[in-house]
């Protein structure tokens, strides 16, 4: 019986993608929920200052590569 083709390369964006949302999740809620809870509110609105930019800069550099990568 003959199988399908497999589309590798749309498997190794979309792990990529689950990749990517984990770490920035894991990041933003995994990190500010411990620090809110260990220190505080007002340590969490602080370290979202810092999270949330890391964040974004995590997102334009896949992006950049993303786009590279189509190039």
């Amino acid at each position: 019986m003959k199988r399908p083709p497999t589309d590798l390369r749309t498997q190794r964006r979309q792990t990529e993608h689950r990749l990517l949302l984990g770490v920035v999740f894991v990041l933003v809620l995994g990190g500010g929920g411990l620090i809110g809870w260990l220190y505080g509110a007002e340590a969490l609105v602080s370290a979202l200052v810092c999270l949330l930019p890391g964040a974004g800069a995590l997102l334009l550099l896949w992006l950049l590569l993303a786009l590279l990568e189509k190039a």
